[in-house]
């Protein structure tokens, strides 16, 4: 099973992407009855609240982190171990069989865009 399946019930959606172009808010077209209304703004969207494919997602941070471990040959799918997320810090909760897996887990959700740190404080190894 897949980290993005185990943990948020997702296939990988396609063109899903670990660090996606934000999505470019859609232009609103003026009412009718308000011919003078004033240009839309576009809002952008935080980095860890980026989704899969540049969307906004409460989650985004940690499914991309999810998606860059299931994209990653040596982080198969740990059954015992959780991503989630706090604002932009991506917490890991669980067991790992070894350090240096934890290790490669480490630097592999630091490098997603929006991650501000990585929480291991409730990781366990053995």
């Amino acid at each position: 099973m897949s980290w993005l399946k185990r943990i948020f019930g997702l296939d990988k959606p396609k063109n899903a992407q670990v660090n996606p172009q934000p999505q470019a808010a859609p232009a609103s077209a003026p009412q009718p009855s308000t011919p003078t209304a004033a240009p839309a703004t576009t809002e952008t969207i935080a980095p860890e609240r980026l989704g899969l494919n540049g969307e906004y997602d409460q989650s985004g941070l940690a499914k991309r982190v999810a998606l860059a471990f299931d994209e990653h040959s040596e982080l198969t799918d740990i059954e015992t171990l959780w991503v989630a997320q706090t604002g932009g810090m991506v917490v890991l909760k669980g067991k790992v069989p070894t350090e240096a897996i934890l290790n490669k887990m480490i630097a592999v959700a630091a490098a997603v865009n929006g991650a501000k740190g990585v929480n291991t404080d409730e990781v366990s190894i053995g």
